[in-house]
């Protein structure tokens, strides 16, 4: 496994990495089409993508970190067939490696559904693992999720 660091996307990286969204993600955050992941994409600043690649150089992960409100917030989507392995930590470690904080918004029930109708697990113990606080007063509450806010500071 290796981690490639970039700030710009190709059009194949992005759609590889459309995939695993839609994949990974509850299906209310489906992202029907490709005008829909840059659409997504172009409204944050200060982009850097994290590339989980496998032995045969296929994207298995992706991380990246932007800026929000003045404030660090980061993402990370890995393909859940290696989820439990230590992959997202790898990944993780590595974005913490280039920040002093992190906060990031998190489903933390297990009531949404995946593209593929299963059900969505709540990373909520994956963050706590990793040095993450969960800041239960903060949420977002909107028609494309429900989470609570986490935070990380070195």
């Amino acid at each position: 496994m290796k981690i490639i660091k970039q700030e710009i996307l190709s059009l194949e990286e992005k759609e590889v990495l459309r995939e695993i969204w839609n994949n990974e993600y509850p299906a209310k955050l489906y992202l029907k089409t490709p005008e829909d992941f840059n659409l997504y994409l172009n409204g944050i600043s200060n982009t850097k993508h994290y590339l989980l690649i496998d032995d045969s150089d296929k994207i298995i992960g992706w991380a990246f970190t932007f800026l929000r409100d003045g404030e660090n917030w980061f993402s990370i989507i890995v393909d859940s067939k290696i989820q439990g392995r230590g992959n997202g930590t790898f990944l993780i470690n590595e974005i913490k490696k280039n920040n002093t904080n992190l906060k990031g918004w998190v489903i933390d029930q297990e009531n949404e559904v995946k593209q593929n109708e299963e059900i969505y697990k709540s990373p909520i113990p994956f963050y706590i693992k990793n040095g993450f606080e969960v800041l239960p007063d903060i949420r977002i509450e909107n028609e494309k999720m429900s989470g609570v806010k986490i935070y990380w500071k070195q």
